[in-house]
């Protein structure tokens, strides 16, 4: 049963101001999934009805002929769950739930595995759960600030480290270029302010670049985004494992270990669901605010107390020249301290109402603590002479230099490495939305549209940890190794979606202060793509490079991906004249359905001895009930009904909804192609799809068992076994889960699509 995909423009669902939908922007939602037709679609599919009028009888005469009672009024006793998950509730009844042990498979491993999953992510949430699951702003600051905060740990050490290969002659550019990184940050915070009004339902740089620029600069920004998160989780987990091994140097053959555990772990909980993931999280982040803050404030007042004079530094030698070069290459990793500034503005929806205020005033605490936090470090810099050392991060000289080896020193060190391996949080809640879009609009496979147990996007998460696992292990969690692929993609997703942005101002002048905002975008992307092109030509040969090949793959794989779902799109399309309708052979006085009361065989006593022993049953001593699972009304949808409306026996439509309100969508869409045929909906609102489909039909086969049940399910069939991946694979996965129920016949009706 292939699941369709919604009509999406070439903005890739861009939105600006309240015209956005909030789905659109990256919200959890059910009904992704489900496609919502168009007034052309509608206007096709009133022609396709009428044509089907014409050849069916009236759809009372296909409901008098069911010999099932579709409105199930719960589930017997006979059919509780066994093999498979979870009842769901029924259209119009209230909900049937199993026990939390009907749930568990048979077999004693599955039991075991159903209740670790169940231990480590919780029960399953309902989707009208997804308003509960928003963040407050102080569990919005830690979760979505982590990565940016964090870089405080290792942006300013990234700079020293290529100033100091001019030696005395390189520091004294530390503090112009610190200011200057300063400034950007604040202009770059102000621009993504101006994003946040202009979208107010979430505006990160795929939207915005996608609305303003078009489609493919909208997936190159997407696949920038893409390489940033990934490498935000592998840095931000080995400058974590670098301070633990700076305090603890034991811990050092250790490091790859202790990161891929540590991904681990925020796998588990950001798969359980914002809150719980921001309950993590919030400590740390708090944490080390508070220890930078007390180191800068104590490192300053003891630089007061002696005039505020710069301790001499260690000799250095001089190993290149101070020239223009040079003096970019240290703005351009000094200015990894700006990841992670966008993360707010990506994640609107996931903020309480009102979202776009919260997020904003969210963004001005972030921007604000991020600036006084990197100035008031590399201040402490450049009074105490501290310069890289090769087994001690600077933030732990600094530290030490301050408080001593004593709790201080320990907590700053804990402090450091917990929020460092927390940060990649950021990256967990962003990359997931980010591929949920790209999904939505066609180019990313559709299961990254699925909505988890716990409505977090669940494929997303799991392919971010393994992603960055590997990225992580192939470089040996060195962060030094990994700064380089780092600022390539983030400076390019910012130059994209500020560059929009002032394409945007220009398309909208009429909106208040629209000057003034052009002003702020214009200065972000100018700054922005300074860095990009410095990071690109100066790291190019340290591995940049690779950000810029994956970039440049991923861009081309999502490319080809629309155009395989635009190819399925127009080939699933409903056309006038193309379905193969169903013909009736019988009289005008009805179809050759049989009626609801088979009347039972009158008693033969020849022959009753023979029945006893004789079990096979004769062609005439079949009784049917066709039954067609439809997720959308398609081109392959519309065959597959057609194929089982021709065999002229009784036939019930079935249709599972992750939500009420697609339900009533769904049977809005049934009642305008003209409710030719009986449906039934099947509300399943933890998105489970199998299990409820399942023992819908188990039941009905439970009210008369008697019947021979025939399933047809229409199945979407490609030219590439690679192109399997960008669909679901529901018909194969019902196919095998109702093969041993008993008398129950699978027919598949393929749907090939064209070479």
């Amino acid at each position: 049963m292939e699941v369709g995909r919604g009509r999406s423009s070439d903005a890739d669902n861009g939105g600006g101001n309240d015209s956005a939908d909030a789905s659109a922007a990256g919200a959890p939602s059910p009904d992704a999934l489900l496609p919502t037709l168009s007034e052309r679609d509608l206007k096709v599919l009133r022609h396709v009805g009428r044509e089907w009028g014409q050849v069916l009888e009236g759809p009372e005469v296909w409901r008098s002929a069911l010999p099932v009672d579709p409105n199930l009024g719960g589930y017997p006793d006979a059919v509780r769950p066994k093999r498979f998950g979870r009842f769901v509730p029924l259209t119009g009844l209230p909900a049937v739930e199993a026990e939390e042990d009907a749930e568990a498979p048979p077999s004693p491993l599955g039991r075991v595995g159903h209740h670790v999953r169940r231990v480590l992510l919780g029960p399953p949430l309902a989707g009208t759960a997804i308003a509960v699951e928003r963040m407050r702003k102080l569990v919005a600051l830690p979760v979505l600030s982590a990565d940016a905060l964090s870089s405080v740990a290792y942006g300013p050490e990234a700079m020293l480290a290529v100033l100091v290969l001019g030696g005395a002659a390189g520091l004294r550019y530390l503090l112009p270029v610190a200011a200057v990184i300063a400034f950007m940050m604040l202009a770059v915070g102000v621009s993504y302010r101006q994003t946040i009004r202009a979208y107010p339902h979430g505006g990160g740089s795929y939207i915005v670049a996608g609305d303003n620029l078009g489609r493919v600069p909208g997936v190159i920004a997407a696949a920038g985004l893409m390489i940033d998160y990934i490498m935000t989780v592998a840095v931000s987990i080995a400058s974590g494992a670098e301070a633990i091994t700076s305090a603890l140097p034991a811990l050092a053959p250790s490091t790859v270990v202790i990161g891929v555990a540590v991904i681990v772990v925020l796998l588990v909980a950001n798969l359980r669901g914002v809150r719980e993931a921001g309950a993590v999280f919030a400590a740390p982040t708090y944490a080390f605010i508070i220890a930078v803050f007390t180191l800068v404030a104590v490192g300053l007042a003891d630089a007061a107390g002696r005039g505020f004079q710069s301790m001499p530094t260690p000799r250095l030698p001089v190993t290149e020249g101070v020239t223009l070069l040079l003096v970019l290459r240290a703005f351009t990793s000094g200015s990894t301290a700006m990841t992670g500034i966008e993360a707010i503005s990506n994640a609107v929806p996931a903020f309480r109402p009102p979202e776009w205020r919260n997020a904003r005033t969210t963004l001005t605490w972030m921007v604000t603590l991020l600036i006084i936090l990197f100035v008031g470090t590399v201040a402490l810099v450049h009074l105490d002479g501290v310069v890289p050392h090769g087994n001690e991060t600077v933030l732990s000289q600094l530290a030490r230099r301050t408080f001593g080896p004593g709790v201080m020193y320990g907590y700053v060190q804990a402090a450091t490495a917990a929020i460092l391996l927390l940060a990649a949080n950021t990256a967990f809640n962003d990359f997931p939305r980010v591929l949920f879009l790209l999904a939505r609009s066609g180019h990313a496979p559709r299961l990254f549209l699925r909505v988890g147990d716990r409505l977090a996007f669940s494929n997303g998460i799991l392919a971010l940890a393994l992603a960055a696992i590997a990225i992580f292990v192939g470089f040996a969690g060195n962060t030094q190794s990994l700064i380089p692929l780092y600022a390539v993609g983030v400076f390019l997703a910012f130059t994209l979606s500020q560059a929009g942005m002032v394409v945007h101002w220009l398309r909208h002048r009429d909106q208040a202060h629209w000057r003034k905002s052009l002003v702020f975008n214009a200065i972000g992307g100018l700054l922005s793509a300074i860095v990009f092109v410095t990071a690109g030509i100066t790291k190019f040969t340290e591995g940049a490079w690779v950000a810029v090949l994956v970039i440049g793959l991923l861009v081309l794989l999502a490319l080809r991906i629309r155009r395989h779902y635009d190819l399925c799109a127009q080939a699933l399309a409903l056309r006038p004249h193309v379905i193969e309708l169903p013909r009736q052979s019988a009289p005008a006085s009805g179809p050759r359905v049989r009626p609801t009361a088979m009347p039972p065989r009158a008693a033969d006593p020849e022959t009753e001895e023979l029945e006893e022993v004789e079990s096979e049953e004769g062609p005439e001593e079949v009784s049917h009930l066709i039954i067609v699972p439809v997720a959308r009304l398609d081109l392959a949808g519309m065959r597959a009904l057609a194929y089982a409306a021709s065999l002229g026996q009784p036939l019930l439509a079935l249709h599972l909804s992750p939500t009420e309100t697609e339900a009533e969508r769904f049977r809005g869409y049934w009642a305008t192609w003209g409710d030719h045929l009986p449906l039934e909906v099947v509300v399943s609102p933890h998105r489970a799809i199998v299990a409820p489909l399942v023992h819908y039909i188990e039941t009905l086969h439970h009210q008369r068992p008697d019947l021979t049940l025939t399933v047809i399910l229409p199945e979407i069939v490609v030219r590439h076994w690679w192109q399997r991946v960008l669909h679901n694979r529901t018909a194969p996965r019902l196919r095998r889960a109702l093969r041993p129920l008993p008398k129950i016949v699978i027919t598949t009706i393929p749907f090939h699509l064209p070479r």
